[in-house]
C-alpha cells in the first residue's frame, strides 16, 4: 500500500460544494424564485463558512510559528487561496443576480427599483414609510476614524458607512432589517410589481439622519464575527449555564470579514479598516447590497405559481394510514419514514399517542434542534401532564441553536421533566426516541433513529430518513443510550446499533477490512455510501487500502470530502458524486456487500473524526429484508442520478454527470418520489 496518501483540504473543497449551489442558481430550468433561493442559500453558506472555518484558521495563525512548521500547518496560504476562490464566487454572484435573474424579474413584471430610480409618487411613499416605519429603530452616529476601534459593529448586521463633503468623521447607520424586513413593495394600480430594498429607503432619506453635515455618499457594510462560543474542552461543571452566559461573544467576537461595497474609496476603506481594528485580510470586497440571505422572503404579492417549484404533494404512509395504532402497526413489523417526501406528522403523532396511550409508562428523546413551539414540543408536555415519565437530552451546543435549546429545556424542566444538558467535551447529534409501554405485564420498547432532526419545519427540505421499530435487540441498545444520556451507563455494551464514540470507528473499519478479504477472496465485495461529508483520514485510508484491493467503492457525498477519488495505483475504484436538488439531502446510509449478503446501516453520523470519536452518534442496522430493499433501492436511485448530480473529481470542476444520448434522465428526487408512492399505494 502507499506509504502517504493524498487529502484535499476540508475548507477549499468546501467552497465546491458552495459552487454547487451556485450553479443551482445559474441552471434556468429552475424557475425564478428558486433560483433566488439558492443565491440566497450561498450567502447564508457563505457567512457560516467565515463565522466559523475561516475564524478557526485565524486562531491557528496565532500558534507559535515552530510549532506550526512542524504540523504543517499553513493556515495564511489558506487563508488567502480562500480569500481568491471566494472572491471569483461572488464576481460569479453578482453576475446572476444582475444580469441574469433582474432581467428575468423584469420579464415578469417584477421590477426590483433602487432609490436613484423612484419616481415621484414612489418617493413620497419612501419618505412617509422612512419616517412612519424606519426611523424608530434608526441608529447614525459619527466617528473620528483616527481613533483604533473607535467603532463597534454587531454581527451579520448591516450598516451604511456614510462620507461627508466637508468633515473628515465617519458615519455609521445600521439598517433595521430585523424589526422591518428587507423588502418594501411600492403600491401599484396596474400590474407591475414594484419592490425596493429597505437599504434604498434608507439611503433616499439618510440627509435627514445628519443635518450639521452634508453627505457626500455612503457605503453598505457587514461584518461577521467568530461564531464560536467556546473551545470544546474549555468547560466544565454546569456546561448549559455557562453557555447561557457566554452567549453575548457572538456579538462581540473577533472579526472575521468585512464585506464592503467595491465602490468604496481606498481612503475610506483604510479609515474604517483603523477604526474596526482589523487586518488586510479580513476585508473582502462586494457588490452595492449584501445579506442576499435576505432573498428567502423576497416578495411574490400575486402569488404566481409558475416562479417556484409546485408544493410537493406528501406521500401517504400506506401501514400509518391504513390503522389508527401506531404501537400495533410498529410492533407488527419495522416501520420506515422518508422526509420530505412523508409528513413528519407520522413521528409526531407517534409521540401525541404514546402522551395519551393509558399503557405508556416513559418517554425519552434526544433533541438536537429544538423547534419553536410545535406539535411535538406540545405532545412532550401533554405526556407530562398525563403523568408520564419524560426524560429530555438537551444538546446545550448546537451551533446557532443554543438559546433556543436552553429555553425549551427550562420549559421541559418546570413541567416535570428530566432534562439532560450537553457533556463538556462531547456533543450529543444523535436523533432518537425510546417510548416504554406495559403489554401485558411486561414493558414493551418501541424506538425511532432517524438521520434528521426532531423539526417538522426543517422536515419539508431535507431529505432524511427514520425508523420505528420494537425490535428488542435495537431497542435494547436503544435503552443503553439513553443510560449514557442521564449519566446512568459510562460504557455500553450494543449489540445491533453502532454508537460513537464506542464502536462505530471500529465497526466501520472491520467491514472495510471483510471487504478488501472478499475481493482477495474472489468473493462479491462492494461498498456505497450516502453521507454529508467525509473527513476522517482513517476511514479514508482504508477506502483508498480497499479500492488497491480491487472493492468498487460508490461515495454519494453532498458536502466537501477530503478523499481524492480516480487516482491510478490509489483510488482508481473510487467514485464520489454529489447531488443538489429542490431538496437539501442529509440521510447518512452505509451499505457493504458481505459475499452477497448485504450489511445497511441508517443513522446520524459521517464519516467525519467528530462524528466518530467526539459525539455521540447512532447507527442502526436494517434488519427487515423489505426496508433494506427500501433503502437500498433509494440509495441506488440517487448513485444513478443524471440530471443532479455531479462528479466528483480530483480538480474539483463540479461537472454534472454525462447522459448518453438515448438514455433515460434520472432525477433522483423525482424519481423517489415515484418509487415511494408506488410502495405505499392503495
Amino acid at each position: 500500500m502507499i506509504d502517504k496518501y493524498p487529502y484535499k483540504h476540508r475548507d477549499l473543497n468546501w467552497l465546491s460544494f458552495n459552487e454547487r449551489v451556485l450553479q443551482e442558481a445559474e441552471d434556468e430550468k429552475n424557475p425564478l424564485y428558486e433560483r433566488l433561493k439558492f443565491l440566497a442559500i450561498f450567502s447564508s453558506n457563505l457567512d457560516e463558512y467565515f463565522r466559523v472555518r475561516v475564524s478557526r484558521l485565524r486562531q491557528i495563525k496565532k500558534i507559535d510559528k515552530k510549532i506550526r512548521k512542524r504540523l504543517a500547518l499553513k493556515p495564511n496560504k489558506q487563508v488567502k487561496e480562500i480569500l481568491n476562490r471566494v472572491k471569483e464566487q461572488q464576481e460569479r454572484f453578482g453576475h446572476i443576480f444582475y444580469r441574469e435573474l433582474i432581467p428575468e424579474l423584469a420579464t415578469n413584471k417584477i421590477y426590483l427599483v433602487s432609490e436613484k430610480k423612484f419616481d415621484f409618487n414612489q418617493s413620497a411613499y419612501a419618505t412617509e414609510f422612512f419616517i412612519r416605519k424606519v426611523l424608530p429603530h434608526i441608529e447614525a452616529k459619527t466617528f473620528l476614524p483616527s481613533q483604533e476601534e473607535s467603532v463597534f459593529l454587531d454581527n451579520n448586521s448591516l450598516y451604511f458607512v456614510v462620507t461627508f463633503k466637508e468633515s473628515k468623521n465617519l458615519g455609521i447607520v445600521n439598517l433595521p432589517t430585523e424589526e422591518i424586513g428587507r423588502f418594501v413593495c411600492f403600491p401599484s394600480e396596474n400590474e407591475k410589481i414594484y419592490i425596493t430594498f429597505i437599504d434604498d429607503i434608507i439611503k433616499a432619506n439618510i440627509s435627514q439622519l445628519f443635518d450639521e453635515e452634508e453627505i457626500s455618499d455612503c457605503y453598505e457594510i457587514k461584518l461577521s464575527r467568530d461564531a464560536e462560543l467556546y473551545i470544546e474542552d474549555e468547560f466544565e461543571g454546569v456546561l448549559a449555564e455557562k453557555i447561557k452566559k457566554s452567549l453575548n461573544r457572538r456579538k462581540d467576537g473577533q472579526a472575521t470579514r468585512l464585506l464592503y461595497d467595491t465602490k468604496m474609496p481606498k481612503a475610506v476603506k483604510k479609515d474604517l479598516r483603523y477604526a474596526l481594528g482589523l487586518g488586510k485580510v479580513d476585508m473582502m470586497p462586494g457588490g452595492k447590497y449584501h445579506n442576499f440571505s435576505d432573498f428567502f422572503t423576497f416578495p411574490n404579492p400575486k402569488n404566481n405559481p409558475t416562479l417556484s417549484h409546485p408544493e410537493l404533494k406528501t406521500i401517504k404512509h400506506s401501514a400509518f394510514e391504513s390503522g389508527k395504532n401506531y404501537f400495533d402497526i410498529i410492533r407488527k413489523e419495522d416501520q420506515m419514514v422518508h422526509f420530505p417526501y412523508m409528513s413528519f406528522d407520522y413521528v409526531q403523532n407517534f409521540i401525541n399517542q404514546a402522551a395519551s396511550d393509558p399503557y405508556v409508562i416513559q418517554i425519552q428523546i434526544s433533541l438536537y434542534r429544538v423547534a419553536d413551539e410545535s406539535a411535538l414540543t406540545t405532545a412532550l408536555l401533554n405526556a407530562l401532564d398525563n403523568g408520564k415519565k419524560l426524560t429530555v437530552f438537551v444538546e446545550a451546543k448546537a451551533r446557532f441553536d443554543e438559546e433556543n435549546n436552553l429555553k425549551w429545556g427550562k420549559k421541559f424542566e418546570e413541567k416535570g421533566a428530566n432534562v439532560f444538558y450537553s457533556y463538556p467535551k462531547i456533543k450529543v447529534h444523535s436523533k432518537i426516541l425510546l417510548v416504554k409501554r406495559k403489554e401485558n405485564d411486561k414493558t414493551v420498547k418501541y424506538g425511532y433513529i432517524g438521520t434528521g432532526n426532531f423539526n417538522a419545519k426543517t422536515s419539508k427540505i431535507y431529505c432524511d430518513h427514520g425508523l420505528f421499530t420494537a425490535n428488542s435487540k435495537i431497542t435494547k441498545d436503544l435503552s443503553q443510550v439513553f443510560k449514557i444520556l442521564s449519566g446512568k451507563m459510562i460504557f455500553p455494551k450494543p449489540k445491533q446499533l453502532l454508537i460513537s464514540p464506542f464502536n462505530t470507528r471500529s465497526t466501520f473499519e472491520n467491514l472495510i477490512d471483510l471487504e478488501i478479504e472478499n475481493a482477495k477472496n474472489g468473493k462479491p465485495s462492494g461498498i456505497k455510501a450516502k453521507l454529508n461529508s467525509l473527513e476522517d483520514q482513517k476511514i479514508i485510508n482504508k477506502l483508498y487500502d480497499a479500492s488497491q484491493s480491487g472493492v468498487q467503492i460508490d461515495l454519494l457525498v453532498r458536502g466537501f470530502s477530503c478523499l481524492v477519488p480516480g487516482l491510478d495505483g490509489i483510488s482508481e475504484n473510487i467514485t464520489i458524486t454529489s447531488i443538489l436538488d429542490r431538496f437539501l439531502e442529509h440521510g447518512r446510509i452505509y451499505e457493504f456487500k458481505s459475499a452477497g449478503d448485504p450489511i445497511l446501516y441508517m443513522g446520524s453520523a459521517d464519516w467525519m473524526t467528530r462524528n466518530l470519536d467526539n459525539r455521540i452518534e447512532v447507527l442502526t442496522p436494517i434488519l427487515s429484508s423489505k426496508l433494506k430493499n427500501e433503502l437500498q433501492t433509494i440509495l441506488n436511485i440517487q448513485l444513478n442520478d443524471n440530471v443532479k448530480a455531479r462528479y466528483q473529481d480530483a480538480e474539483e470542476t463540479n461537472e454534472y454527470m454525462i447522459r448518453n444520448e438515448g438514455e433515460k434522465a434520472i432525477r433522483s428526487q423525482y424519481e423517489i418520489i415515484k418509487y415511494l408512492s408506488e410502495i405505499h399505494a392503495d
